[in-house]
């Protein structure tokens, strides 16, 4: 397969936030963002795939300011790794206030996508031809990323099936947590 350029497949899509999208604090509910950065994930994916695509996994979203009704939206989103079927789609999300112009990014996230064929099974896709510094440095950071996740899945795997909670009781003091009296009789 031929490689295809990271450019090919940088994908924007601008939207209006309108009051339907606010939560009880006036504000856009992230999961409208989330929704609207998984519909900009598939388009940059499927771009580069050349087809269709799903969201597998999504890594470290993270809301650093809210979103106000009447903003304008920004996601963009480029392919940052390719391995046999999967992706991998870094989102930037900036929010525009028309009146002032000031924008703001007010959230990020990384999603994992893999390329299906027409019975749903992984298919290969194209590499990814590298063109740029920011191309490199991005592939490389999703290196680490898929390394360190697949750490940490199996340390999370680990601690949370090898756990004792007899023994981790302890760990409770201290938390704002209460154990109804019927644990507190159990635990002695």
């Amino acid at each position: 397969m031929e490689p295809r350029a990271a450019s090919l497949s940088h994908t924007t899509i601008t939207e209006l936030m309108i009051p339907s999208y606010a939560n009880f604090g006036g504000k856009v509910h992230g999961g409208i963002l989330l929704a609207l950065m998984d519909k900009v994930a598939y388009a940059c994916a499927s771009k580069h795939a050349g087809g269709y695509c799903v969201t597998v996994a999504v890594n470290g979203v993270s809301f650093r300011e809210p979103v106000d009704v009447g903003d304008l939206v920004s996601l963009h989103a480029a392919v940052n790794y390719v391995g046999h079927s999967s992706l991998l789609v870094g989102i930037r999300v900036v929010a525009e206030n028309v009146a002032t112009r000031a924008l703001r990014h007010t959230n990020s996230s990384y999603f994992w996508m893999v390329a299906k064929d027409d019975e749903g099974h992984p298919r290969q896709i194209a590499p990814l031809l590298l063109e740029s510094r920011d191309d490199v440095r991005r592939f490389l950071e999703a290196l680490h990323r898929k390394e360190m996740t697949a750490r940490y899945s199996v340390e999370l795997d680990n601690a949370t099936t090898d756990l004792a909670v007899e023994r981790e009781m302890h760990r409770l003091e201290g938390e704002r947590c209460v154990l109804a009296p019927a644990l507190e009789l159990s635990t002695e």
